[in-house]
């Protein structure tokens, strides 16, 4: 939790950093790398949800997410950081998304994140009929009702465990390359770090595509139901 929130320190300067240096004529340096991964991550937004306005008005949520989840990765693979430092017989600072705790943690925000889109842009009566969608005096309904209720479950636990495997692993692998090393263990351990990367933005850009979808999922049904009802009148 601890270097969580230092990671979150860093992230919002970074932000605020680079917001004064983005310029509608044209951005150059880091700052331009922060304003492509943002237009980037909106537009998969817009494919995702169908609407550019949906994108733009849930953009900061789902950028804050991406950039959270790889500057944690990323800064996990600093020198000292795991057991190189110990207090109390733990280590001082461990990477926010390399414990259960916090990719659960993250994984919950996830799916209430999607929950409060879904129920704001279908409405609650119309999300509540995406769990039930027969009539209550159908004993089916019900039955379908505990399965999506379940399949919202296996989400959650899908999303934290995905995340955290990934992380764990590959600090895992860094580890014995570095001991296999020896005296080399910088050089041994070289082309797993540069995978961790990799992988790290990887896993970020894969929870934000879940969420999305998951968010699109809960969504599209009720908003074809609306252009058809309006067919029809």
């Amino acid at each position: 939790m601890l270097y969580g929130w230092l990671c979150a320190g860093l992230l919002i300067f970074l932000f605020v950093a680079a917001r004064k240096r983005i310029k509608l004529g044209g951005t150059r340096g880091p700052a331009a790398l922060v304003e492509a991964a943002v237009e980037f991550i909106v537009n998969l937004l817009e494919q995702t949800l169908g609407d550019r306005r949906k994108a733009l008005r849930y953009g900061p949520i789902f950028v804050t997410l991406f950039f959270f989840i790889m500057l944690n990765n990323w800064l996990g693979l600093l020198p000292g950081i795991g057991p190189a430092i110990e207090y109390g017989g733990n280590p001082l600072f461990r990477p926010f998304t390399a414990d259960l705790n916090g990719t659960v943690a993250m994984a919950l925000f996830g799916m209430v994140l999607v929950q409060v889109i879904a129920i704001r842009e279908s409405g609650p009566k119309n999300h509540l009929k995406h769990y039930f969608p027969m009539g209550p005096l159908n004993p089916l309904t019900y039955l379908i009702g505990a399965f999506e209720i379940f399949t919202e479950f296996t989400r959650l636990l899908s999303l934290g465990l995905r995340l955290f495997l990934n992380i764990a692993i590959g600090e895992v692998l860094i580890s014995v390359a570095s001991f296999l090393g020896g005296p080399a263990a910088s050089l041994s351990s070289l082309p797993f770090t540069l995978l961790e990367i990799f992988v790290g933005a990887l896993q970020a850009y894969i929870f934000v595509v879940l969420c999305a979808a998951y968010v699109s999922a809960t969504t599209v049904s009720h908003e074809g139901d609306k252009h058809e009802e309006a067919s029809h009148v």
